[in-house]
């Protein structure tokens, strides 16, 4: 059966490493973009150069009419998903929950949690032999982000309560549910937050005394999608140096 992997916010970051990486282990690839048309064209280019097989599919996956246009076109162009990471996510600026309004709030709930519920349906009535997701959470879930996004390790909780909840209930439908939590990762999202150089900044305060890369990130996402970890589901790892 072929790999066929969706992999959402996929033009940049974790997303586009992810999707570098899979297509070299033989996934025909969706790259899913919100805004950033000429980053996801990018990731496809650099993808079907080295011999692999991809397409750039914009749709907002907070919205359900898109999200259902966008598994159409991956039936049309791919054929049935057999894999899905879900990586799209957003961080606003650094900001204390006193000063937080409902807009903010409900954008960063919606865009990082919905999102995930509306692909995953989509996945899973696809995967009739089964299949495997793969949830991008953040060590945030754990750590709480006092005093910078609190909203968003919010939004991130929940991802892993929908993880867990998941894996059980498609469990005998062979689907696998699994997450991956990030730390602090050099990526372009801390400067939507505000802050472009926040690893270097808490890099004393992490155990291993360095930020991430994408590719490490890629590379752990890569093994809980793939038949060597087929007895994995429900299952975090934790991709944070130790904090």
């Amino acid at each position: 059966m072929n790999s066929i992997v969706l992999v959402t916010g996929g033009s940049r970051g974790i997303g586009a490493a992810t999707s570098k990486y899979l297509a070299k282990q033989d996934y025909a690839v969706c790259v899913n973009y919100l805004l950033n048309e000429s980053e996801a064209n990018k990731v496809v280019l650099d993808i079907i150069k080295d011999g692999g097989t991809a397409i750039a599919v914009q749709a907002d996956v907070s919205k359900e009419d898109d999200v259902i246009r966008l598994f159409k076109t991956i039936d049309n162009q791919l054929g049935q998903i057999t894999h899905l990471v879900n990586n799209a996510g957003i961080l606003l600026p650094q900001m204390r929950v006193s000063e937080m309004t409902a807009e903010r709030i409900n954008k960063i709930l919606t865009t990082n949690i919905t999102s995930y519920f509306l692909c995953s349906r989509e996945a899973i009535n696809r995967m009739s032999n089964g299949g495997s997701i793969v949830n991008v959470s953040s060590a945030a879930s754990r750590l709480g982000s006092a005093g910078e996004y609190v909203d968003y390790a919010s939004s991130k909780g929940a991802i892993d309560t929908l993880t867990t909840g998941l894996s059980l209930e498609v469990a005998n439908q062979n689907i696998r549910v699994n997450c991956v939590r990030p730390g602090f990762i050099y990526t372009d999202m801390h400067g939507d937050g505000g802050e472009a150089n926040r690893v270097e900044r808490v890099t004393p305060l992490i155990p291993l005394q360095r930020g991430g890369t994408p590719d490490e990130v890629a590379a752990a996402i890569a093994f809980l999608l793939s038949n060597e970890a087929s007895f994995i589901t429900g299952t975090f790892v934790d991709i944070a140096g130790g904090k």
